[in-house]
């Protein structure tokens, strides 16, 4: 039980330690805040564009894909906040032999390589996000809404972080099968760029149908934002609460498997001093 209590422990020292580090070069820190914030309007201001030359696209209404936006910055913001700094970092360590030192601390080495860096600039979209959601949210009908949507909302936003962890540490860990090597990391981006987008542009043509089975069943990043965005922008129907089902059972699959393959990477890892 007392090791189970160590690990909040140990994230809130963790944070504690970034936010320090961060506020030694304060500058440094509102720019990083400002820019993520400016390029975040810009591509609003895109969407913006767009739909004074539509109603919809693929059935999303204005105010309902500025929920999707929303949803899309609240879980990117919290990934790249709290996995990417660390994940960017393991094949260095691989190359520095810092992951040998990791190995022989006494707590589980793939919470110490995800969580041990915190990039607080990135936290700041999270506040945008929110303004534009209760924004968002003002302007449409919620005649046909239910209260379980909005108490299912931040659970799926989870689940969203959770998918896009498991991805991203997976693919760092082959690095230390590679030796220094992030080329899958790297590849990373290129997967999870189809998270941005909703699930009815993918379909019509036999490419858009295997993008859709392949990115929503096989790597199911297609879920990520959908699923929580569908809550508070559409009705529930039968089909989509079965999509949300799914998400639940991705999620813990693809934490089963990151855990998995981070093992079995640890586990032929050969340290830099042999």
């Amino acid at each position: 039980m007392q090791d189970i209590l160590l690990y909040p422990k140990l994230f809130l020292t963790f944070a504690r330690n970034s936010l320090i580090r961060d506020m030694t070069f304060r500058t440094n820190f509102v720019i990083e805040v400002v820019s993520s914030i400016a390029w975040m309007a810009m591509n609003l201001g895109f969407y913006l564009l767009v739909y004074q030359y539509t109603q919809s696209i693929e059935g999303w209404g204005k105010y309902e894909f500025f929920i999707f936006i929303a949803t899309t910055m609240f879980i990117n913001s919290i990934v790249q906040a709290l996995f990417m700094p660390n994940a960017q970092e393991i094949s260095e360590l691989v190359r520095t032999g810092g992951l040998d030192f990791a190995m022989l601390k006494p707590i589980d080495t793939q919470f110490l390589l995800s969580m041990r860096k915190i990039n607080w600039s990135s936290l700041g979209n999270v506040l945008v996000a929110l303004g534009l959601l209760i924004y968002a949210e003002g302007r449409i009908d919620h005649q046909d809404f239910t209260l379980v949507q909005y108490v299912l909302y931040p659970i799926y936003v989870v689940c969203g972080v959770l998918i896009l962890y498991s991805i991203m540490i997976s693919l760092s860990a082959t690095s230390i099968w590679l030796g220094r090597n992030q080329s899958l990391y790297d590849f990373w981006f290129y997967i999870t760029n189809f998270s941005r987008y909703p699930l009815e542009i993918y379909g019509g043509n036999a490419l858009g149908d295997a993008l859709r089975i392949g990115f929503t069943y096989i790597v199911p990043v297609l879920v990520v934002v959908n699923v929580p965005a569908r809550m508070m922008a559409k009705p529930l129907t039968a089909e989509y609460a079965w999509l949300a089902g799914f998400a639940f059972l991705a999620t813990i699959v693809s934490l089963a498997l990151c855990r998995w393959i981070f093992q079995s990477a640890l586990a032929s890892y050969r340290s830099a001093s042999s």
